[in-house]
């Protein structure tokens, strides 16, 4: 437990071996998903998934964590594994070389705690929530652009996303692209989403179920609209 007793004011002995003994899919290993894939592993979850069929591109190293000169066109699954292989070597990375999708959404996702979206894609987001509400899974969301974010948990069958994507909105990509991502924004939503993550395994705190919090840096403004 040395490695983990600068958690121990926050989380108790018990709550830390059940992060010990937990096991989440972070779906997305870019932006978002490099900086939650290093946090889940610092705070002692002992087995994660992570899902991404891109590489790295000299685009991504504005902001991606995991991403260095040296890892270019590299898978970003297979790189995450690395770095956390020489972070914490009892963290288990299940690393997944592939874009999920309709055919393999249910064998990728199917025995996790927590499912995270550290996506680009609405298309996409909405395929994980459909999927993780079939398998009884919670769900983490985040998204991110310009000087904004914004985080949500989805329990089955709550269907947040419908909210946020109306079908008559959704486009392959959300506004990330069109805002870009400059490097202080993804660390900032990925650690909600972990705190949220870490709430949901504890079951301890105030989730942001049917709630969704948004953050708009640039006029410092914080900001939970409740959706029920």
């Amino acid at each position: 437990m040395e490695r983990y007793i600068r958690n121990m004011e926050a989380l108790s002995v018990e709550e830390i071996k059940i992060l010990n003994n937990s096991k989440v899919c972070v779906v997305g290993c870019g932006g978002l998903g490099g900086y939650i894939i290093e946090m889940l592993a610092r705070i002692g979850v002992e087995y994660i998934t992570a899902i991404d069929g891109d590489v790295f591109d000299e685009t991504n190293l504005n902001r991606q964590l995991v991403s260095h000169t040296k890892n270019m066109g590299k898978s970003k699954s297979i790189e995450a594994k690395k770095r956390i292989e020489l972070i914490n070597p009892h963290t288990y990375i299940n690393a997944i070389d592939m874009m999920i999708d309709q055919s393999n959404s249910t064998s990728l996702l199917k025995d996790h705690d927590v499912i995270i979206d550290a996506l680009d894609n609405i298309k996409t987001r909405i395929l994980i929530q459909s999927t993780s509400s079939k398998l009884n899974i919670p769900m983490v969301h985040g998204a991110i652009g310009g000087f904004y974010g914004q985080v949500t948990t989805i329990f089955p069958n709550d269907n947040t996303l419908d909210f946020l994507y109306p079908k008559d909105s959704r486009g392959e990509k959300g506004i990330e692209k069109k805002l870009g991502n400059p490097s202080f924004i993804p660390p900032l939503i990925a650690s909600i989403e972990v705190a949220e993550v870490i709430k949901i395994l504890i079951n301890r705190g105030d989730l942001l179920r049917k709630k969704i919090l948004l953050i708009d840096l640039l006029n410092n403004s914080y900001d939970i609209i409740h959706i029920e």
